[in-house]
């Protein structure tokens, strides 16, 4: 995974070594010094590109995977974008499984890239044969030469971030780091950047950000799963409805909740303030961090680092969308409707 100097030989070449990048307009009032960790550099826009390519690098060198082969995988459209990309490379077939809340922008640009998708219904439990897990479980069952990507259950999905995205933010922040913010999901992001780090010094505080219907909050504070947090939510590829063996609770210190809304309108102000066009998590995370400066978290010498993990693009028709945010009700007396900026000349 190294960077090009001046021609690649392919688009897999090109992953890995995204830039740090300073965000002082959204962050002005808040104590400390804030930096993103800007995934959407990477040439399939998400932090996804690492771990399939990574995954399917290390099944390949245990004989696992051949030409013609089937990649499979559940997806909320981030890494099947990624798994579709390293695909085509590589010469395999891919199929994924998706829940019925990825966006439509997220669904067309999988098909684009000749991946075969199923959309499964995404208010399910984990063990109904809707389901996407059980979708994709099944499929692999049924396709003779065929690699099930597990990324919830992959112990190279957390390897890889360990092994890339935590050397790239220590270096990049020269070891100065102090707090480490990036949403939660697989939580292999999280897990393998904050393992890395704290071996490198253990004072740095590894902050998980979930969402509201998600378990990963309670679990990690009680080691308790408990059925009754789980209600639908908006947000994709954060929080869950299981407990992901690729998260490592005993690296995370701390995970704070955040709600749809809130959510969609940081995603906005990140790209109007200071010009990055990022996801629907990025929003979460920054209304992670928003929440936390308010609650005293930070102070004038933190270093914090915030993952944001995609690109805007994928949520064109969702949160850039002024007719699907009035829909979700999240245009009210707290966010107001955007002052209309088109005009048609007739």
């Amino acid at each position: 995974m190294k960077h090009h100097n001046q021609v690649s030989g392919n688009v897999l070449e090109l992953i890995g070594n995204t830039p740090l990048i300073s965000v002082p307009s959204i962050t002005e009032q808040f104590l400390g010094s804030y930096y993103t960790k800007f995934e959407a550099f990477n040439p399939g826009h998400s932090t996804k590109d690492r771990i399939a390519l990574y995954i399917i690098e290390k099944a390949e060198e245990a004989g696992i995977l051949k030409p013609g082969d089937t990649i499979i995988e559940t997806t909320s459209g981030n890494t099947g974008f990624s798994l579709a990309m390293v695909s085509v490379i590589k010469g395999y077939e891919c199929i994924l499984a998706l829940t019925s809340k990825s966006s439509p922008d997220k669904i067309d640009m999988l098909r684009a890239m000749g991946a075969k998708v199923y959309v499964c219904p995404a208010h399910v439990t984990a063990d109904d044969p809707r389901s996407y897990y059980q979708v994709a479980k099944r499929l692999h069952e049924q396709i003779k030469g065929s690699l099930y990507i597990n990324q919830y259950f992959n112990e190279f999905n957390t390897e890889a971030h360990y092994k890339t995205t935590g050397p790239e933010i220590w270096e990049q922040t020269q070891g100065k780091i102090t707090h480490l913010v990036a949403s939660s999901g697989t939580g292999g992001t999280l897990s393998g950047v904050g393992r890395y780090l704290k071996e490198q010094n253990p004072a740095i505080k590894i902050i998980g950000v979930d969402a509201y219907g998600s378990v990963l909050k309670k679990f990690h504070e009680t080691q308790e799963f408990d059925e009754s947090e789980i209600y639908p939510y908006r947000i994709e590829g954060l929080g869950k409805n299981l407990i992901p063996t690729t998260t490592d609770f005993e690296v995370i210190d701390h995970f704070e909740k955040v709600t749809d809304e809130a959510s969609a309108h940081s995603a906005r102000e990140i790209a109007k303030k200071d010009g990055l066009f990022v996801g629907y998590t990025s929003g979460a995370t920054f209304q992670a961090v928003k929440q936390l400066s308010r609650k005293q978290f930070f102070d004038k010498n933190s270093q914090v680092v915030m993952i944001f993990c995609d690109h805007g693009s994928r949520y064109m028709s969702k949160i850039y969308s002024d007719t699907w945010m009035r829909k979700q009700g999240f245009f009210d007396s707290t966010n107001l409707e955007e002052e209309k900026t088109i005009e048609y000349i007739k």
